[in-house]
């Protein structure tokens, strides 16, 4: 796929415009290629016994169908779908500064759900959410779905339902070329960035020696703090830190992947049918190669035979 003429344009006009899988046991999964997102080993992804994310998700009760009664159809007789979403994460959620869209990963997967709705991928509405926003949104009913590089974990599920992993990233390290540090145990009494209310300040935090976590709405916030100084590292996913590494080429990713992020689509409690629905989406556009589509598109990379 060739990319769009606007993935050419000058990284500063970039920057300034932006201010997979069921995974059940027994099914098959869908991940980035290994080359390009590795996960952590077995045992670090490990949960307790009463809560397993990656397994946590409903199974689709068959094709995806817009049933009376249904969420979908309350979705449907409203006309459009409201989903959540960055606009600041480059390859991911992003606003396309030439005709003022939002477009990524997370966004084909929003278009894709909304065509499986109302025949039409066009028919959403997108209400632009930083990462402290996820819940309150989806729990307060302001958004019916969001898709924003969000992390299934123990804590989240208490609050919300995701779909089955969609992505799968791991937390790295992005500093500047000329920095010494290989990785975040280098970083011991600096300042290092991420957003508020990600997984990513939390692991931050826990870290040894310690890091000075600091907290921003948005990771271009955090990219503009690097610039300036006033930080000495961006923590967070590796999907999240390629796209700021390509808006400046003065930057660098070190370090071993030492979490595993996998990605969920986050939909109210309220709505299991609406849960298995969006699964159902998921895995038709696995076998259909749209999702092996999209992911070469805007990660960069073929997703291989292994990724499937």
């Amino acid at each position: 796929m060739k990319p769009r003429s606007w993935l050419r344009l000058p990284l500063p006009l970039l920057a300034a415009a932006a201010i997979a899988t069921w995974a059940v046991p027994g099914s098959a999964a869908v991940t980035a290629p290994a080359a390009q997102h590795l996960t952590a080993p077995a045992a670090a992804r490990a949960a307790t016994p009463a809560c397993n994310p990656i397994a946590s998700s409903l199974r689709p009760a068959g094709p995806p169908q817009v049933t009376p009664g249904s969420f979908m159809a309350t979705i449907r007789a409203r006309g459009y779908l409201i989903a959540g979403v960055s606009q600041s994460t480059y390859h991911f959620g992003f606003l396309n500064p030439l005709d003022g869209k939002i477009e990524g990963f997370d966004v084909d997967m929003v278009h894709a759900i909304a065509k499986a709705i109302f025949g039409n991928p066009n028919k959403v509405v997108f209400k632009a959410i930083s990462d402290d926003q996820r819940i309150p949104a989806i729990r307060s009913g302001a958004v019916d779905i969001v898709a924003h590089t969000m992390t299934i974990n123990c804590e989240r599920l208490k609050d919300v339902d995701f779909s089955s992993v969609y992505f799968e990233a791991g937390q790295q390290v992005l500093v500047l070329k000329n920095s010494r540090a290989k990785s975040l145990a280098d970083l011991g009494g600096k300042k290092v960035c991420a957003t508020a209310g990600s997984t990513s300040i939390a692991n931050i935090k826990a870290a040894r020696p310690r890091p000075i976590p600091v907290a921003a709405a948005n990771f271009t916030d955090c990219l503009v703090l690097l610039q300036q100084g006033d930080v000495a590292a961006i923590s967070t996913d590796n999907s999240i830190l390629d796209g700021l590494k390509a808006q400046d080429p003065w930057t660098k990713i070190v370090g071993p992947v030492f979490t595993s992020e996998p990605y969920g689509l986050a939909i109210s409690q309220q709505h299991p049918d609406f849960v298995r629905f969006v699964n159902a989406v998921l895995q038709q556009l696995r076998t259909d190669g749209q999702w092996v589509a999209s992911y070469a598109h805007w990660v960069g990379a073929p997703a291989t035979a292994q990724s499937l």
